[in-house]
């Protein structure tokens, strides 16, 4: 065997796999469709009461009526600036909190243990607190959001802190670098792949804490078309809601995704073999 005939004999296994892998990415769509067509079926024969769970086509007529009507594309709205108002409050603080208690020891005695004790408890439960604090308008549902969205960004931050490598530091000391230098350019970048994951963390439970709180006398956002749904039995308008509720958090995800990969290209993936 020459050398060229060897270096073109793994073509064969590639070309094999790519089919494969093509074939499973498929196959992964199959029991998703076999779900929504048995879906179908028990709706159609009878056996799913519409007044139980509306059936696919009903819900995929509503959503498109819905969007025609401009109402859910106002709700969406009205909902996306509530996450966005109440996630960047708790980016803020969650960053400058966890930067204070891990970068100090006085920091972490002074802030550390009243936010381990505020994770501690059901943050969903304080609802009613927030209603009495704040009243009954957007404060509530936006200071629910924060503080949800709060404690992900900030235990991943503080972890990250203090996970860095300490040779790193010992090094920018050994250069010359100032305290506030070696914040800046080894422990913040070092801790930032832990921020990013406690971002995507708290990006679903804003979402999450916004279902919650839309269903408090909410008068606009996608909350106030769930409870009028409820209030007339439209099951239909409900799964639509809670569809657009996955589907943006899906899409927040997924945007903190992208930034990830572009802001970390200096990080080399484990690729497993």
């Amino acid at each position: 065997m020459t050398l060229s005939e060897t270096a073109e004999s793994p073509a064969p296994a590639a070309e094999t796999t790519a089919p494969r892998a093509a074939w499973g990415g498929w196959a992964r769509l199959l029991s998703p469709l076999a779900l929504l067509l048995l879906w179908q079926a028990a709706s159609a024969s009878g056996v799913l009461p519409e007044r139980i769970l509306a059936s696919p086509t009903q819900i995929a007529a509503t959503a498109w009526e819905l969007v025609r009507s401009g109402d859910l594309l106002r709700g969406l709205l009205v909902s996306f600036l509530r996450v966005a108002a109440g996630f960047g409050i708790a980016l803020v603080l969650g960053v400058a909190l966890a930067v204070i208690s891990g970068l100090s020891r006085i920091g972490e005695v002074l802030v550390d243990p009243p936010l381990q004790m505020l994770k501690a408890m059901p943050f969903l439960g304080l609802l009613p607190l927030f209603i009495l604090w704040f009243g009954i308008g957007e404060a509530p549902k936006v200071g629910l959001v924060a503080l949800g969205a709060l404690f992900p960004i900030y235990l991943t931050l503080h972890a990250g802190i203090r996970g860095v490598d300490l040779k790193l530091v010992e090094a920018g000391r050994t250069l010359g670098l100032t305290r506030l230098e070696r914040v800046r350019h080894i422990i913040l970048p070092g801790a930032l792949p832990s921020l990013l994951v406690g971002v995507r963390y708290g990006l679903s439970i804003a979402w999450l804490s916004l279902v919650v709180g839309e269903q408090i006398n909410a008068s606009s956002g996608l909350g106030a078309l769930i409870t009028n749904a409820r209030d007339f039995l439209q099951t239909d308008v409900i799964v639509v809601c809670l569809l657009v509720y996955a589907a943006m958090g899906l899409a927040t995800d997924g945007l903190v995704r992208l930034l990830e990969a572009r802001g970390l290209r200096w990080r080399r993936p484990v690729v497993a073999a």
